[in-house]
């Protein structure tokens, strides 16, 4: 994998913190930092598919507004708990 070099700026604090995190892991602070790096790359883009798909079933199911989702979550729970009522 070909690599560059970058430099940023971090607060004292959190730099100490890093340090700490890396050498609890046997790593270095470059490793750390691009593993991180990666993994909050990974999650973000986990997150945007979850969302974009939500959208799209939220779309498909007619639901148009936050007002819509609360709705029907309401009237699932109020089914729940009256299902529950009569056992």
């Amino acid at each position: 994998m070909q690599t560059r070099t970058v430099n940023i700026s971090l607060p004292t604090p959190l730099l100490r913190q890093v340090d700490l995190a890396a050498k609890r892991e046997y790593a270095t602070r470059s490793d750390f930092i691009r593993s991180a790096l990666i993994q909050k790359i990974t999650t973000t883009n986990r997150w945007r598919d979850i969302m974009t798909y939500g959208k799209k079933m939220g779309k498909r199911a007619g639901i148009k507004s936050e007002a819509d989702v609360y709705r029907i979550v309401e009237e699932y729970r109020q089914e729940k708990h009256a299902d529950s009522s009569s056992n």
